[in-house]
């Protein structure tokens, strides 16, 4: 929790160049002691949304409470924008319009805490299996965040002029979320916002601290299929088939060299096959083997690279064996998030004299996906910054004990609430107090 001699140092530390200035400090130090006033309130709601996930496009209870609680602060709320998504408006005057957004997805994940208020949720995916539900990826954790500086916005119009968009995103870990949104009118429906606002929880990261990074922080995603043909046969008589399980070895070895010897070093890349399915029985050489790809990048041209040369690589592989051509199908992902620099520069400033100096860490790029990059691909200027979620005595001891803590999508994955929203909370205000301020 925000000690008083942390609220303390927070207001101390604030430069004081002038009135305007003077007032947005204030502002901030009011930020940390409503947080600290209303911590209990929001782990309670937090809790809330934990014990009860719902998964990518079947958010319908998530979005109703998500929509009653920023009705609660007087927002306009719009329900049903690109499926479950919910669109609030707080408009206070002239000004920018922020945007602030959070996912509310879950995953098919069967929780594995032992927290008293673990999700017991099990439900039936589009496939008809029977899975559990949980928030393995902290969307419970944005959720209550997005409330959290809806009601401090709400109840401080004094200190901020403009519009603030908040929203609540369904379907982040399904893909289709974002695009459907924009696809349902988002920006012209509703304000185009002139800067956009998210956080993405971090396993790895002390619950006391931010981590933001300028240009790309996600990577593009991509999926391939790739179906290897050939002619089946008895696996005593080789030479009369066209074995396809060999040709999908040598194409697996084949597809690294994309990577390693085309691609040039410097460029981060990844072509990983996930999946391999081929033959029912040890003497049966089949007639076809399937290959699922996933493939991540960051700049465009080295995407177009990477999808160029796997159906050259696959072609290749099928010539050599005099064998039929394989089906390629390519499934364009996500694009990579691009966080804007002047925004990033912007805001580290903010964090840096909120929080203090080693509250503030310099993320790590991953190869991950997320769908807030489309908000960027659309010409808003983007920042998602990482937050962490782990205690400093737990990570301390996965440490000693010479693990790492558990990732994000595992079963055994909780957060440090109280301390977590108390930043993410403050972090997350003090940015749109930055972006809304007074002039």
């Amino acid at each position: 929790m925000v000690s008083r001699r942390l609220l303390t140092l927070v207001c101390l530390s604030l430069p004081v160049a002038s009135s305007a200035a003077h007032a947005a400090d204030n502002a901030r130090c009011d930020v940390a002691a409503w947080c600290k006033s209303q911590i209990d309130d929001l782990t309670k709601l937090y809790r809330h949304f934990h014990a009860h996930p719902e998964l990518s496009l079947c958010e319908k209870e998530t979005a109703a409470r998500v929509a009653a609680e920023l009705k609660a602060v007087g927002a306009e709320v719009t329900t049903g924008v690109g499926g479950h998504g919910v669109v609030a408006i707080i408009k206070n005057g002239a000004g920018p319009t922020v945007m602030v957004r959070a996912d509310m997805d879950a995953l098919p994940v069967t929780e594995n805490t032992g927290l008293p208020f673990a999700s017991q949720v099990r439900v039936r995916d589009a496939s008809g299996t029977e899975v559990g539900v949980m928030h393995a990826c902290g969307h419970d954790l944005h959720m209550t965040c997005l409330i959290g500086v809806a009601r401090y916005l709400g109840a401080h119009k004094q200190q901020w002029r403009g519009t603030a968009l908040l929203i609540g995103q369904p379907a982040e870990e399904r893909g289709p979320g974002a695009q459907a949104m924009l696809e349902d009118g988002l920006f012209q429906r509703f304000p185009r916002p002139d800067y956009a606002l998210a956080l993405h929880t971090d396993a790895a990261l002390a619950a006391d601290r931010v981590g933001l990074r300028p240009g790309y922080c996600f990577g593009n995603t991509d999926a391939v299929d790739i179906t290897v043909l050939g002619k089946g046969g008895h696996g005593a008589y080789p030479h009369t088939t066209m074995d396809p399980v060999v040709q999908a070895a040598q194409l697996i070895l084949a597809l690294q060299t994309i990577v390693s010897r085309e691609v040039k070093p410097t460029e981060p890349a990844v072509v990983t096959v996930g999946s391999i399915h081929g033959g029912t029985k040890h003497n049966i050489i089949p007639d076809r083997v399937h290959l699922q790809l996933t493939v991540r990048s960051y700049s465009d041209e080295v995407r177009r690279q990477l999808l160029s040369a796997i159906p050259r690589k696959a072609k290749a592989v099928a010539l050599a064996c005099d064998a039929p051509e394989p089906i390629v199908e390519i499934k364009s992902g996500l694009p990579a998030l691009y966080n804007d620099e002047r925004l990033t520069a912007r805001i580290e400033g903010v964090f840096r004299r909120v929080l203090g100096e080693q509250r503030v860490t310099t993320a790590e790029m991953s190869m991950g996906g997320e769908d807030f990059s489309l908000y960027g691909k659309a010409g808003v200027p983007i920042l998602m910054f990482r937050l962490g979620t782990v205690n400093a005595q737990r990570l301390a001891r996965h440490q000693e004990s010479g693990q790492e803590p558990p990732s994000l999508h595992c079963p055994a994955y909780y957060p440090d609430a109280e301390e977590s929203l108390q930043t993410g909370i403050l972090a997350m205000t003090c940015a749109a107090l930055e972006l809304l301020a007074l002039r």
